[in-house]
């Protein structure tokens, strides 16, 4: 079994928000494969299904950001996953809308979900696909920014790149990360 979390906030004051990224990244690909609806566990909504001939498990924590460890955590001890079965989907504000970025493990850069991800964890050797969202012009706040919806040309640039994400998480299922990433990350 494989673990895709899109991260996000729950609610409809949150539905396409740029920290959303995640999660609308997990509805595309469940829409994708006509993986049925969610169902409430382990603090998330949770998708059962298979994605080619990979069983796989789609979440999205609704503990909101900041605790997003406490649902990751709960489904990898459930299930007894190793560190290599999770793939977290993630906004990134250091990349352009439009680009994406696999990684086999990495920082978690000031994200507070990853970060939560990681303590729960207790360590950050997991993958991580990054969704570009800009970054905030000007002086904006960060953080209004991220709980901002996308403007008109973001969500033309953001279409395609949602598509690539599962593209990308479909190829993370089948093949070795390096290769994936050597594929999807020179792609954009």
């Amino acid at each position: 079994m494989k673990l895709i979390v899109g991260l996000g906030n729950p609610g409809r004051e949150y539905e396409k928000t740029r920290h959303n990224a995640g999660f609308m990244v997990v509805d595309r690909l469940a829409a994708r494969h006509a993986l049925g609806h969610a169902r409430s566990r382990f603090h998330a909504g949770v998708i059962d299904g298979r994605i080619g001939d990979h069983p796989c498990l789609l979440m999205q924590p609704l503990t909101f950001m900041n605790r997003s460890g406490l649902a990751v955590g709960e489904a990898m001890r459930f299930y007894k996953l190793d560190i290599e079965d999770l793939l977290v989907v993630v906004d990134d504000v250091a990349l352009p809308v439009g680009r994406i970025r696999l990684r086999a493990s990495g920082s978690a850069g000031g994200h507070n979900g990853l970060s939560d991800i990681e303590r729960a964890l207790g360590g950050r050797d997991y993958a991580r696909l990054r969704i570009g969202i800009d970054a905030p012009p000007g002086m904006a706040s960060q953080h209004d920014y991220v709980l901002g919806r996308f403007n008109a040309e973001q969500v033309e640039a953001l279409a395609p790149a949602l598509d690539r994400a599962c593209d990308c998480i479909e190829a993370w299922l089948r093949d070795p990360i390096s290769d994936v990433m050597c594929r999807f990350n020179s792609a954009d």
